[in-house]
């Protein structure tokens, strides 16, 4: 019996050729799949997630009465910053990943492997993708709950939402491309410092109105704690730029796939087509009317009314810019509480509460409004909620008193309308003596304060405060007739507080009146 056996020069199996494009796609995906759960098991991944979605939820749950209020227009931009931690993790983890081979000496056991060099690293790419997608539920559902409250005012923009998951897609495959080009594992952490000085460049040209600050595939928005303003002033082509990162994303990712070898037909008509994209969206950021815009700001801030639409809630007239419409009912609850423990021709009074936005350097600014000196005219602004309120309610229980806004501008010192105004705020308020404490800029119940109000507010003195106080401590129903049958004496500037008070039947202060400077 004889075995035949193979020449020594022929070869011991035929090639089989290369694998099906199926079969290639195929481990292109599974090598995706292992490295994204690489990336998870990686510290710094696990660690900012954790911080990020801890500190969303600390922000969720910190709750002041204006957050029952959000303006979804400011909302949308707050999701931008909170994953930058989470983002350059995934850049620094991302290029530690594409290096690993490098750095355990196992780069030629890849030269004995079917995938091409270009398509693993098209995998590394890949693995970036669920952690987009992790940062975009976060966001959506830190917006959504925001959203869902009843009341929410205006609605947010899917480009501005999109900019946070967008940043962690950027940031990792901007980490795959560094370690195509630049192989060394110090580059990542050289490399954010100017990124980092790039992007606070940018925001602050942005800031300024400089349309060449957008081309940042990220930008640091404006945290001002200013008043929120119409979306259609604040001047962000967040579209536009959603779009213009998405194609620098897919621009960066080609750049690391041809510089891998990765020059196919495919690979080049999709680099074609991601700077389409990007030079589309960094187009259409340059096209905005600038000229328009600053009209249209001008108009909103000079003359409201013609931009504002108007609601009729029994005697008075609410007017707003339309994201407000849905809070017009909640004032008027606030004017009719104040108007009912009003005498004399201000308990019938109409009055127009009429919303006004103060726009400076910046779109959203912390602005004095300067008070109306039209009769019946009460001004509110764009935050509502919480000590907004009670702040409100002293300006429409002002203009009830004065007859408009600007009788905060008169010296008020030994003045019986200020105490006027404070017990139409306070004797229908649920919680007076708290509100009386919020209200007032130094927080306290006692001595001179200054009371605020959406334009001038209120100086009380020692004295008014103190009768302020009486009045409180008495039975509301007593003391609201015996206000509304002295309203002519009590609304008089020729009433001082001390007459005031014998009116009302409660002690007069000794301490003698003096103004806080």
């Amino acid at each position: 019996m004889s075995t035949a056996t193979p020449a020594i020069n022929e070869p011991a199996y035929a090639p089989a050729g290369p694998p099906p494009e199926g079969h290639r796609a195929r481990g292109v995906l599974a090598l995706a799949r292992f490295e994204a759960r690489e990336l998870l098991l990686q510290a710094p991944i696990l660690l900012t997630f954790a911080l990020y979605v801890g500190y969303v939820a600390l922000r969720l749950m910190g709750r002041d009465g204006m957050d029952d209020y959000p303006v979804l227009n400011t909302v949308d931009r707050q999701t931008q910053m909170e994953p930058l931690l989470f983002a350059v993790a995934v850049f620094i983890c991302c290029n530690a990943a594409v290096l690993r081979s490098r750095k355990s000496n196992t780069v030629q056991q890849f030269d004995v492997l079917a995938m091409e060099p270009w398509r693993r690293t098209l995998a590394h790419v890949l693995s970036v993708i669920p952690y987009a997608v992790l940062t975009a539920l976060v966001v959506v559902g830190a917006f959504g709950r925001e959203a869902l409250k009843p009341g929410a005012i205006g609605h947010g923009s899917v480009g501005e939402l999109a900019i946070g998951p967008l940043t962690v897609l950027l940031a990792g495959v901007m980490g795959v491309l560094l370690a195509v080009l630049l192989p060394f594992p110090f580059v990542p952490i050289l490399a954010t410092i100017p990124f980092y000085l790039l992007i606070v460049v940018a925001s602050a040209a942005g800031d300024e109105g400089r349309r060449e600050g957008w081309l940042s595939p990220v930008l640091f928005p404006a945290q001002t704690g200013g008043d929120p303003v119409p979306t259609d002033l604040l001047g962000r082509p967040a579209g536009w730029h959603a779009l213009y990162a998405t194609g620098l994303c897919a621009v960066l990712a080609c750049v690391a796939l041809l510089r891998s070898g990765g020059r196919t037909r495919a690979v080049k008509a999709a680099a074609v087509l991601a700077l389409a994209v990007t030079a589309a969206g960094a187009v259409g950021q340059f096209s905005l009317d600038t000229k328009g815009l600053d009209a249209a700001r001008r108009t909103a801030v000079d003359t409201p009314q013609k931009v504002q639409s108007c609601t009729k809630h029994g005697r008075s007239t609410y007017c707003s810019f339309d994201e407000w419409s849905g809070v017009r009912s909640d004032w008027a609850e606030v004017v009719g509480r104040v108007r009912s423990a009003a005498g004399g021709a201000a308990a019938q009074a109409s009055l127009t509460v009429r919303q006004r936005i103060g726009i400076g350097d910046q779109v959203e600014v912390d602005s004095a409004l300067d008070p109306s000196s039209t009769p019946g005219e009460v001004t509110v602004g764009t935050r509502w909620g919480g000590n907004r309120v009670p702040e409100f309610a002293v300006g429409a229980a002002t203009v009830l008193v004065g007859g408009s806004e600007d009788m905060t501008t008169q010296e008020l010192c030994d003045d019986a309308r200020a105490v006027t105004v404070m017990w139409l705020v306070l004797s229908t308020d649920p919680t007076p003596m708290d509100t009386f404490r919020n209200v007032r800029l130094s927080d306290s119940v006692s001595g001179p304060g200054q009371v605020l109000a959406p334009t001038n507010g209120l100086s009380l003195t020692g004295p008014q405060t103190t009768v302020i106080r009486e009045l409180l401590e008495r039975p509301r129903a007593a003391m609201t007739a015996r206000v509304k049958a002295h309203w002519t004496e009590l609304t008089s500037a020729r009433t001082t507080t001390a007459q005031a008070a014998r009116l009302l039947g409660v002690e007069v202060p000794k301490e003698a009146e003096k103004c806080e400077e």
